[in-house]
């Protein structure tokens, strides 16, 4: 059952405070996007974001909509502080990463405002725990400026086809090439490794093809390095978004379904590794 946190002191209001049933809906979504220490959170009136980047080539955001929580209360237009992400997951893991049958950690969370720290409250079987960790003052985030009347293609795709290709491809290759096109081969990984190049082509009526909406013929490289991160939210999606603009610049939306059913969203940008000539395709 959730539980109340202590009022603040000398009667002063949360900025933020938000309360799970089962705190593991937050923790596994934070872990698809645990590949830095450090994340910026994002609380408005709709959720709370969690951002995280790296090398300023490629970011990572978790949605967790307002619906998801219990409650969810923020008493400004919005909340924004930087935080060691893995010291967030330590604390909703406290009491373990998998729970009995029939049992799951509540948790409630705090923070009062800048230069205050975000207090979890934690309870599971009787037993509460209480976790203050530090903030600090939020980064500049990079803005990929990715709106949809920007984007040229997009397609949308069953998970799973994209977890096999990552499985089949060869992944010693510095750089995974799309290719998306109104024809074909419509959508293509490419890799360019120790065993030479490998390609795996999707026709656009493949039965993992959900969507598909391609205006021009776009061939773009992107770093394996960069992309690897996003392999951990694609272990726990169930479709994936993938989105170009004019630019090249590459946008990964992931759908997860937690496990009593909600659907929360995961999404990389990432910068493309360099123009490629027409001698190169």
């Amino acid at each position: 059952m959730p539980f109340s946190a202590p009022p603040p002191a000398s009667g002063e209001r949360y900025a933020l405070s938000a309360s799970l049933d089962n705190a593991r809906h937050l923790s596994s979504l934070l872990r698809a996007v645990h590949f830095q220490d450090y994340a910026t959170c994002l609380a408005t009136a709709s959720g709370l974001r969690v951002t995280v980047e790296d090398a300023k080539c490629i970011q990572a955001n978790a949605f967790i909509q307002a619906e998801i929580f219990q409650e969810f209360s923020v008493q400004e237009e919005s909340v924004m502080f930087r935080i060691s992400l893995s010291v967030l997951m330590d604390c909703l893991t406290i009491f373990g990463t998998s729970s009995l049958p029939g049992t799951s950690t509540a948790l409630r969370m705090c923070y009062r405002g800048y230069g205050y720290p975000l207090m979890l409250f934690l309870e599971e079987g009787g037993v509460v725990t209480v976790c203050k960790i530090n903030t600090q003052e939020p980064e500049e985030l990079l803005d990929f400026d990715f709106c949809s009347t920007k984007v040229v293609n997009k397609i949308i795709l069953q998970s799973e086809g994209l977890r096999e290709a990552f499985a089949e491809l060869d992944m010693t290759s510095e750089v995974l090439q799309i290719t998306m096109s109104p024809d074909k081969p419509y959508f293509r990984l490419s890799t360019f490794g120790n065993a030479g190049s490998a390609h795996l082509d999707y026709p656009r009526d493949s039965d993992l093809m959900e969507a598909f909406h391609c205006n021009q013929t776009q061939t773009n490289r992107y770093k394996i390095s960069l992309l690897k991160p996003s392999t951990k939210a694609l272990a726990l999606s169930c479709k994936v978004s993938i989105r170009t603009d004019a630019q090249g610049f590459l946008s990964l939306q992931y759908m997860i379904r937690n496990e009593d059913g909600q659907i929360c969203f995961v999404e990389y940008y990432c910068c493309p590794d360099e123009n490629i000539t027409e001698g190169e395709l």
